[in-house]
């Protein structure tokens, strides 16, 4: 099963994104490199939310990264995932921001295999404050893989 297919059967679907203020995911030979991407969950791990809110959380940053992916190369078809650089807005004393971002891992794991495409490098970091009070924030880089390098 591809990509593409094993998104849809989690539900994901993909919805044109207009132009903005900055790139949300920029190509660079067979690079795709995204911008931040915040949750809609607003606050602080640690103090005002669970492991499993931000969990959740940087979930819901993967689906965004993976739309504007999308939007980007016309499939997620071909794709390796290369890094995430998760950043997690954190209680002085919070410590679990690698619990956080294994949910946007997980959901890369899910769609891309653990094993395979999906075995990315990661960073997960605390920040005292996040643009819009977002608990988390991720970007990402995915290779695009050689056999389909030509294409889009």
């Amino acid at each position: 099963m591809s990509a593409e297919q094993r998104a849809a059967n989690l539900g994901i679907t993909f919805q044109e994104i207009k132009p903005g203020y900055l790139n949300l995911c920029i190509r660079s030979g067979n690079l795709l490199m995204t911008s931040g991407h915040t949750s809609d969950l607003k606050g602080v791990l640690g103090k005002d939310l669970t492991v499993e809110q931000g969990y959740e959380a940087a979930k819901d940053c993967a689906v965004k990264i993976l739309n504007t992916v999308h939007q980007e190369y016309g499939t997620l078809d071909g794709l390796r995932v290369i890094k995430l650089l998760g950043c997690v807005y954190s209680a002085g004393d919070f410590t679990d921001q690698h619990l956080v971002i294994n949910g946007a891992s997980d959901l890369l794991h899910q769609i891309f295999g653990k094993e395979g495409d999906g075995y990315h490098a990661r960073s997960a970091l605390g920040f005292a404050a996040l643009p819009t009070g977002a608990a988390v924030e991720i970007e990402a880089i995915f290779e695009i893989k050689e056999a389909e390098a030509s294409t889009p």
